[in-house]
């Protein structure tokens, strides 16, 4: 983000999803008013040409309209959130948005969409009448949208009337919008930084990095970040340091940057301690330098004198680069301390000069809140009730270190009977959000949200409708955030790459918590931590932003908001009698799925609420989908995953915005010959998996798609298709696929589906299963593998040519040098394919079932030095596997599954130790024996002995 004279964000408001909303809005009307849809609705209502160029004319001024109060809210200053008059009237503006939103919807469905009544439509048209219905739908909408322009008058007189802001959302009150948050950051550090050595607990070790990282003469390490998510320590350990150490340096400075400051008061902030510290004889007037003679001021700094700078608070990389300029030669061995929440700053310093700050054990939790509440003692006797309180208390905090100081102090004034306590502990969430003592708990993680860029704050609050401690999935996040239109493409960037790129910043900005990644590096699930969820809860019930249904009605407030957005947490017999009254929702997404009567849902919405646009009710018992699903005209994501559906209706094929339809592990056996007409369709997933454990061949049936398939442009993922002739031949029509899952693809198909496939330029991911055993995948005709390609499977009998020693499949220089995963089921395979396959230098992930007869497998040294992941399953034949010294020198996850013939422990196995994870299953009690006198028995890991599993 680059930054000007006085750097500001535009978008500091605070209304993040309204800001967003009403971008949505004005993007639907603009499309409204496109040529397409003006053209659609001259032809159906080109008899009424009046009313409809009247309504067109209305739905412009309402456009025109919502761009300026757009910009207005964007503007608007971050101090008019305290303002009850204020947020009732952003209320307001939410409602009337969302209002215009659904008459817009209604408009674009009778203009674009076919109807069921739309059978002869041309007839009609050429006898020159209209059915009723139609015409009367039009009139409706006209006079919706023109009362919806006369209440947009009324709202802007209203404030003008009884809304009393603090500016007016121009420049000026815009950069005084910045100065106070700016104060408000810099009275948050002042707080931190009064912290005490008492104050700090479980930071001794990063105390003694600081101290030898700042006496140390490594001029190439100047630069040292302290990281990690608001509340953590990082200011209170920097200014420990900074106390401790700066008397050491010839000159030193403190500055605190905020994301809103103006370079040049930085600048002479920082030059002025430095000339005050350094008792600096030939004093300049920096009053009458600029920006950059100032830059040039400080660069001799730190050129000829050794000093200590911090800079807390840094949320941008290119905020260092504009204060410090090009880098000057550390001639006196100067350093630099950055505080920061975001990992691109903290890239900054080395690798090797960073400290990444964690929230505390349980232990350390403990004894700083009884630092606090009990002014230092420690030897407190308390009953098993009271002490169980005060650990439950204790664990609310979750490790961070400010909200356990701030609930140490409350608990601290407070008597400290079980009754307290409990009433402490039960009403600990509502004092977080509303509790005065605990504001600066609330702003430091606020300051958080606000920083955030206006695309990425309707992203985060999305998060906060799943429970606490909620695993969230990165694919699937991505999809309903597409669905939700919180996702716009840029360049040639697809929306999942976008999506993927706002979800790498909320992990970078610490607010989310990256839990794993796969093996080759992309973010595979994380959560939010539970101090930042309950802000994000309060600022979206703030915002009307969605509801968390979690069987108590906790957090349900439909009876008197307008709320768009509903996840199930927990179902209970209400579910049904909320949802019938939630005609204004446009999500649903169930994670329970304990309840049968759960498999009314779908109904309920399919009844009800006619503008949903995600429907995610994975798991849950639904063996029918109705037929009124096709009503459902604004629908972008249905997920039945893991359900029991057979069959699709027919009129499935309405739903022309479908993006994506998961069936996958359903009991889906066919689908309609409708579905090519769901040309917007980017992820299609349908599949019938048979046998869970994956030892049979066919474990899993794909669904038939014979005619139209070359229809579907915009997949990007299709699994599992099941191979014909027709099919295979329209594949390479598919141009935009990413991942590709085929079933039943016979010898005959294999030249015709290579052909297809190198059309594919931007396939990742490809799983090849033939249709029996026997039958040989002749893939010679991917040589050399697309260089996009970073998964595939293979299942069938493969081709010798295909892994033999002088195959070009896997050549040092061919595509395959860019394979991350790859996975060989029923290969058949006679001679050893390590030897090929260790050239794939960048293989991080290797799975063999029934993939080899041969009876050894020998791992020679320096080959597969990224693998991380290796997974040998039913190799009947497999009696020795060595590991020489120094092969797969990266590798986390070891696990050998049925190895039958297997007799003796691997040879070299402890050259991989200590592994991530290791187990030996489905072995002999003469194995089990062996194991446990072998060189890796006194080591951590697993096995199964038949039905038993041991540790």
């Amino acid at each position: 983000m680059p930054i000007s004279e006085t750097h500001e964000d535009c978008k500091s408001s605070g209304n993040g999803d309204l800001i967003v909303r009403l971008i949505t809005v004005v993007q639907k009307i603009g499309f409204a008013l496109g040529n397409e849809a003006i053209n659609q609705a001259t032809l159906k209502f080109k008899n009424f040409v009046t009313q409809l160029t009247e309504l067109q004319g209305s739905m412009g001024r309402v456009r025109r309209e919502l761009k300026l109060m757009h910009q207005f809210l964007s503007r608007m200053d971050i101090r008019n959130r305290h303002k009850e008059t204020y947020e009732i009237w952003v209320e307001e503006v939410r409602m009337l948005a969302h209002g215009i939103e659904d008459i817009v919807d209604d408009y674009l469905q009778l203009v674009t969409h076919k109807h069921k009544y739309d059978t002869g439509w041309n007839t009609c048209l050429k006898k020159g009448f209209m059915r009723p219905n139609i015409l009367l739908s039009l009139n409706k909408i006209a006079s919706a949208i023109k009362d919806e322009e006369i209440n947009l008058v009324h709202l802007f007189q209203a404030k003008d009337r009884w809304v009393s802001t603090v500016g007016g959302g121009n420049t000026t009150t815009s950069n005084e919008s910045s100065s106070y948050i700016v104060e408000r950051s810099q009275h948050l550090a002042r707080i931190s930084c009064s912290l005490g050595e008492e104050d700090l607990v479980g930071v001794d070790r990063n105390k003694e990095k600081l101290q030898e990282w700042l006496a140390d003469d490594l001029r190439g390490r100047s630069v040292i970040a302290l990281h990690g998510m608001g509340g953590l320590g990082k200011t209170a350990l920097a200014a420990n340091a900074y106390r401790r150490e700066k008397e050491k340096f010839q000159c030193h400075a403190w500055v605190s940057i905020s994301q809103f400051y103006s370079i040049k008061d930085v600048l002479k902030c920082l030059v002025t301690e430095l000339s005050t510290n350094a008792k600096k004889s030939n004093w300049v007037n920096i009053n009458d330098m600029d920006t950059q003679g100032l830059r040039e001021e400080l660069k001799k700094f730190l050129t000829h004198q050794n000093c200590l700078i911090v800079l807390d608070d840094v949320w941008a990389p290119e905020a260092v680069h504009d204060l410090l300029g090009a880098p000057a030669p550390n001639l006196k061995g100067s350093k630099i301390l950055l505080t920061t929440r975001v990992d691109d700053v903290a890239r900054l310093a080395f690798e090797d000069r960073r400290i990444t700050l964690k929230p505390l054990s349980e232990k350390e939790s403990w004894e700083l809140f009884h630092k606090t509440a009990f002014l230092g003692g420690t030897n407190h006797e308390y009953d098993a009730e009271l002490s169980h309180l005060i650990d439950q208390i204790v664990s609310k905090c979750k490790g961070v270190p400010l909200a356990i100081v701030s609930v140490g102090r409350l608990v601290f004034v407070r008597d400290t009977t079980k009754e307290e306590l409990r009433r402490i502990h039960d009403q600990l969430d509502w004092e977080l959000i509303n509790n005065p003592s605990l504001e600066h708990v609330r702003n430091i993680l606020y300051l958080s949200y606000i920083y955030l860029p206006t695309q990425l704050k309707s992203c985060f609050l999305y998060c906060s409708l799943f429970p606490e401690d909620h695993l969230l999935k990165r694919k699937a996040l991505i999809r309903w955030w597409i669905a939700e239109g919180f996702i716009t493409k840029r360049g040639r960037s697809t929306m999942e790459e976008v999506a993927e790129g706002y979800l790498q910043e909320l992990v970078n900005r610490n607010m989310l918590q990256l839990i794993d990644r796969n093996s080759f590096g992309r973010i595979k699930s994380f959560r939010m931590h539970d101090i930042m969820h309950e802000l994000a809860v309060d600022l979206s019930r703030r915002e009307c932003f969605g509801v968390a249904y979690d069987g108590d009605n906790r957090h349900w407030g439909f009876e008197d908001r307008d709320e768009r957005r509903l996840v199930i947490q927990k179902l209970n017999k209400g579910i049904d009698q909320a949802i019938s009254c939630a005609h204004s929702l446009r999500s649903v997404i169930a994670l329970d799925n304990s309840m049968a009567s759960s498999s009314s849902i779908l109904r309920l919405v399919a009844d009800n609420c006619r503008y949903m646009s995600v429907l995610e009710l994975s798991g849950l018992p639904i063996n029918m989908i109705p037929d009124a699903i096709g009503d459902l005209f604004n629908l972008r994501h249905l997920g039945l995953r893991g359900s029991n559906v057979k069959l699709l209706p027919k009129s499935i094929e309405r739903l022309t915005n479908l993006l994506t339809l998961d069936l996958f592990r359903s009991s889906i056996l066919e689908l309609p010959k409708g579905i090519v007409k769901l040309t917007k369709l980017r992820h299609l997933f349908a599949e019938k998996q048979m046998d869970r454990e994956r030892r049979l061949f066919r474990w899993c049936t794909g669904v038939s798609i014979s005619k139209g398939l070359e229809k579907l442009t915009s997949l990007q993922s299709l699994q599992a298709l099941e191979a014909q002739d027709e099919s295979i031949r329209c594949l390479g029509e598919l141009r935009q696929m990413r991942g590709l899952r085929l079933w039943n693809v016979k010898a005959n198909h294999c030249e015709r589906l290579c052909e297809s496939l190198l059309q594919m330029k931007f396939l990742s991911y490809l799983s090849i299963t033939a249709s029996d055993e026997d039958d040989v995948l002749q893939l010679d005709g991917l040589n050399p593998l697309p260089p996009t390609l970073h998964k595939l499977r293979l299942s069938g009998r493969l081709a010798h040519s295909m892994l033999g020693a002088e195959s070009p499949l896997f050549q040092a220089d061919a595509g395959g040098q860019n394979l991350h995963s790859l996975r060989l089921f029923w290969s058949q395979l006679r001679e050893d394919p390590l030897a090929s396959l260790s050239q794939l230098l960048n293989l991080t992930e290797l799975h063999f079932t029934r993939a080899y007869s041969g009876e050894q497998l020998v791992f020679f040294t320096g080959w597969f030095p990224k693998l991380k992941i290796l997974r040998l399953r039913d190799l009947p034949n497999l009696k020795r596997l060595e590991i020489q010294k120094g092969a797969m020198i990266s590798l986390e996850r070891l696990r050998l599954i049925n190895l039958s013939s297997m007799e003796e422990v691997p040879v070299g196995i402890e050259f991989l130790m200590p592994l991530k994870y290791l187990s030996f299953e489905e072995i002999t009690a003469d194995f089990l024996q062996s194991l446990r006198q072998s060189k890796i028995g006194d080591m951590r890991w697993w096995h199964t002995l038949g039905e038993e599993i041991d540790k």
